[in-house]
């Protein structure tokens, strides 16, 4: 019987408020001790959304996905970038030093203020998710995000499929593009984060279910990387012949990443990259 009920199709409501379209700016607010090296892995993926150059499958194709909603493109800028290694604020966060945090980046619409923990630093909620986004009140508004380092902490729920899972099918993980398991998994929800801000930046964008509790362009496809995906297999990917690395995304300066599906809105599905 189960085989015979059609899946219904998945819609994510307009609630008719604000998109960020145009160019917006993401400003980087690195909270704890991130390497040199970390720190350009995800400076090339943000500067990848931008870059028509690289070949396809590319992180810019990718992006442009979310040009189909309410049409017009979001172009996304690297901003500024603020250091905070020594942990101003402690080792442990809660929700209110996000928005602080966030606030360092500057108040500018159509920007993004996105706080990056590094992986010794807990932060409120964290691990039962694995970033989030929101807005500020008030006269100025503005949009901020922050994703945290897993690697430590929960990396089988947060930089899954590149860990084993916490539960569920035990598939061998995959190995991860940039060869940092913790990073590899920020990028995947830096993509969703960020994706869900300029789709639903104020909580009257695009989303299904309750808006405390929303289901947005990519987080309505969680789990889902490649064609044939199901709960517990990432599905499809592209495999580099010479390190075994998985990838669905070419990006500048030569790297891959392995980004999540993101809802088309034209066809009213999850649709992954390959």
């Amino acid at each position: 019987m189960a085989a015979l009920v059609q899946e219904q199709p998945l819609v994510l409501k307009y609630h008719n408020g604000a998109l960020l379209k145009g160019t917006v700016t993401v400003n980087l607010i690195w909270y704890g001790k991130f390497t040199p090296i970390q720190r350009s892995i995800i400076v090339d993926f943000l500067q990848s959304l931008n870059s028509p150059k690289s070949p396809n499958p590319s992180a810019a194709s990718w992006w442009k996905t979310t040009e189909k909603y309410k049409t017009g493109a979001s172009t996304v800028t690297l901003g500024k970038q603020i250091l905070d290694e020594n942990c101003s604020l402690g080792k442990s966060l809660k929700n209110s030093h996000i928005v602080f945090l966030a606030s360092k980046g500057g108040y500018m619409a159509r920007s993004v203020n996105l706080v990056l923990t590094a992986k010794d630093v807990f932060v409120e909620g964290f691990c039962s998710r694995c970033g989030s986004h929101g807005s500020t009140r008030g006269k100025v508004r503005f949009t901020y995000a922050w994703v945290g380092n897993s690697e430590t902490q929960c990396a089988g729920q947060c930089a899954w499929p590149f860990h084993q899972p916490i539960y569920g099918p035990q598939t061998p993980p995959l190995l991860a593009p940039n060869g940092d398991v913790g990073v590899d998994g920020m990028i995947i929800n830096v993509a969703t984060v960020l994706a869900g801000t300029v789709t639903n930046p104020f909580n009257n964008g695009y989303f299904q279910g309750p808006a405390t509790a929303p289901l947005e362009a990519v987080s309505a496809c969680t789990g889902m990387f490649g064609s044939g995906s199901y709960p517990g297999y990432p599905g499809q990917t592209l495999v580099d012949k010479s390190t075994g690395a998985s990838y669905n995304a070419h990006g500048v300066n030569g790297r891959r990443f392995l980004l999540p599906a993101m809802w088309d809105p034209t066809i009213s599905a999850c649709s992954a990259l390959v």
